[in-house]
């Protein structure tokens, strides 16, 4: 499959106060969730990593490929060009650790839609809860439309040129989950809770 898995786990968490991949949201922490969801496309994701690099690496899982962004500070952008060009070839699931409960039966309708249109090299896919609801993360970006991504802009830049734009519908409103606080996280381990996990 042409298809790769990569986190993007870089940023500094100053807002969450602690880095967000070791955040505990029940027994695992954050990016344990993520790794554990992504193994259904990928049993070895990237994970991009750069304010607390030497930490992850040292406290977390198996199951994962490393990748330290010494640009980092300049931004999301800048961890998927460096998962680009070290994964040329390859078209990109892209979740950010802001997104960790996103289950596997979400990720695995994502590649499935991807490969069902063709796995096109220039097209873009993102889940989508419901035929008018909001999108979300992880997105499959093709090869030929990353190349295109330059240093300073944003990767939703992209989708303008993307050939096919298409969208996953699924079920799962982790999609639009976003980890930056302390709230945040409480919310989280809420939902959890309730899920029974």
């Amino acid at each position: 499959m042409s298809v790769r898995a990569v986190v993007l786990a870089a940023g500094e968490s100053r807002r969450l106060g602690e880095p967000k991949a070791l955040a505990r949201i029940g027994s695992l922490g954050a990016l344990e969730h993520l790794l554990a969801a992504l193994a259904c496309v990928d049993a070895n994701p990237l994970v991009v990593t750069g304010a607390h690099d030497d930490e992850l690496r040292a406290r977390c899982v198996r199951g994962a490929s490393w990748l330290h962004n010494p640009r980092w500070s300049e931004g999301r952008t800048s961890g998927v060009i460096a998962a680009r060009d070290a994964l040329a070839g390859f078209d990109l699931l892209i979740a950010p650790v802001d997104v960790p409960m996103v289950r596997s039966t979400t990720i695995a309708a994502i590649v499935r839609a991807w490969c069902d249109a063709g796995s096109p090299k220039a097209g873009w896919i993102a889940p989508r809860t419901g035929a008018r609801g909001a999108f979300g993360h992880p997105v499959l970006v093709g090869r030929a439309l990353l190349r295109r991504l330059e240093a300073g802009k944003e990767l939703r830049a992209l989708r303008a040129f993307a050939q096919p734009l298409l969208a996953a519908e699924v079920d799962d409103p982790a999609i639009l989950d976003d980890l930056d606080t302390p709230s945040d996280l409480e919310e989280l381990r809420r939902r959890l809770d309730l899920r029974g996990g």
